[in-house]
């Protein structure tokens, strides 16, 4: 949603020169407040006028498990009071684009019709690396549908060597 990626933008970017000193600690903490975010209770119990954002800023301050720290406590305040909770997720996701961004890397999703084995996956990874010119870190999730082989998506980029996709391209062949 090219809006929540609107708002999200300055957020992440004050957030992330705010903490230019401690960019792991803080992605920990605003990955986990993403996950407490998205929850659809949370985002109910938020909505509800008779609640103050105090009330929602103790909750979630109770159910994360990593420490937050002034800094923390600041930012989700102030998300909290201009009403962009549901915004958390992108702007955790912009801001982990920054730190990568910084530190020459980017996220990595791996999509496979099986589950990949710890080796392979490090073999993988280092294809990856070469063929990307970044490192890569890799997030594998299951897709059946693949029938075999793999898809790769890195921000925009899309590497696909699935069976699907072969099989798609032999159709798109054969019916021209």
């Amino acid at each position: 949603m090219a809006e929540l990626a609107t708002i999200a933008r300055p957020y992440a970017e004050a957030l992330f020169k705010a903490q230019v000193s401690d960019l792991a600690g803080t992605a920990a903490w605003l990955d986990e407040l993403a996950a407490v975010a998205a929850n659809a209770q949370l985002q109910q119990f938020a909505d509800n006028p008779k609640v103050s954002h105090q009330q929602v800023l103790d909750v979630i301050v109770s159910v994360v498990k990593t420490p937050l720290g002034d800094a923390g406590k600041n930012f989700l305040q102030a998300v909290l009071e201009n009403g962009r909770l549901v915004a958390l997720p992108e702007i955790a996701g912009q801001f982990r684009a920054l730190k990568n961004a910084q530190g020459g890397s980017a996220d990595a999703t791996v999509f496979s019709a099986f589950p990949i084995e710890s080796a392979a996956l490090a073999d993988l990874a280092a294809q990856l690396e070469k063929r990307f010119a970044r490192k890569l870190h890799l997030d594998v999730q299951l897709d059946p549908e693949l029938i075999g082989g793999v898809r790769v998506v890195v921000g925009d980029e899309v590497l696909d060597t699935s069976v699907k996709a072969r099989l798609e391209k032999m159709k798109a062949a054969l019916t021209a």
